[in-house]
């Protein structure tokens, strides 16, 4: 796995995003926040695939998972297309859009206690 596996809670934090062009824009918001570190990392290509996304690898102790979880639904509010998440943490994926944020958001605080 990446340099997320190393996080102080254990989480190892993945994002993508479904719009290849915001990727560096997430990045840049995560970056502002300095309980955060995120990396951009390249993706790597699978058997039999063309192309990959890039991704941001996340990680952060405990102050930094409360702040990822506030500020990923600020993020998705704030473009002006309909840009999603997709947030893979210890192997399990969820899916954050606009129209599920609220929903979704408290589901990922639940994988981030574990």
């Amino acid at each position: 796995m990446s340099q997320s596996a190393n996080s102080p809670t254990g989480a190892g934090i993945t994002l993508s995003t479904s719009d290849p062009a915001e990727i560096s824009a997430l990045h840049t918001w995560l970056r502002g926040h300095s309980d955060i570190e995120a990396t951009l990392v390249a993706g790597q290509p699978r058997a039999q695939e063309l192309g990959v996304l890039d991704v941001v690898t996340v990680v952060a102790g405990s102050a930094g998972l409360a702040t990822l979880i506030k500020i990923i639904p600020d993020f998705i509010r704030s473009r002006r297309s309909d840009v999603r998440i997709e947030m893979t943490v210890n192997d399990r994926k969820v899916l954050i859009d606009a129209k599920n944020v609220d929903e979704v958001m408290p589901i990922v605080e639940r994988f981030l206690e574990r």
